[in-house]
């Protein structure tokens, strides 16, 4: 490639990054968090002023949700975004018989969460509190469940939906068979 064509590439590599940046509504410190790039190079790339590794290529890539390979491709961003079933990322460990997918893009962390969850019989699923006025909202899909927020608990059916504090200790869980539910986590 000769220098001007890599110069070339260097632009229009800077501005899409700076574009899918912008299009998301993400600041500098934003994208370094969510990559693990600093601010400052995650700064000079967008100016252009440094060529970034293909690992530093691929964290800010996976930060902001776009193509590794189409970042230099002529053609606009897709004004849809599909994240197929094998791609959604699953959350290990957490809960007891329960399967969680994250369903909200990553930028989106602690501020507007939306996961599906699986539950087996006698799954449960608790958490400690949330930050202050969150709140969340649970709908069943499939099977029943029980909601605890705090000291109050209520069993919902398929269909039902609740919204409830999760700034307080809260549970879910699906005591008589297997559940899934829908869940939106909003901060407020």
């Amino acid at each position: 490639m000769s220098d001007m064509s890599a110069d070339h590439a260097l632009s229009r590599l800077a501005a899409r990054l700076k574009q899918a940046r912008q299009r998301q509504g993400l600041s500098l410190d934003a994208v370094a968090r969510l990559s693990g790039v600093s601010r400052s190079m995650v700064s000079q790339i967008e100016r252009g002023e440094s060529s970034p590794t293909v690992a530093t290529l691929w964290n800010l890539t996976r930060a902001l949700q776009v193509d590794f390979a189409g970042l230099l491709d002529t053609q606009p961003a897709p004004v849809i975004e599909v994240v197929t079933a094998r791609q959604a990322p699953r959350i290990a460990g957490h809960g007891k018989g329960c399967r969680i997918i994250i369903l909200s893009p990553p930028q989106q962390a602690g501020r507007f969460e939306v996961y599906d969850i699986g539950f087996d019989a006698g799954g449960t699923l608790d958490s400690d509190p949330h930050g202050a006025g969150t709140q969340e909202h649970l709908t069943v899909l499939e099977g029943a469940v029980e909601v605890r927020s705090g000291d109050e608990t209520r069993t919902l059916e398929t269909g039902d939906t609740a919204h409830y504090r999760a700034d307080l200790a809260h549970r879910i869980a699906a005591p008589a068979g297997p559940a899934r539910v829908f869940l939106i986590v909003e901060a407020i």
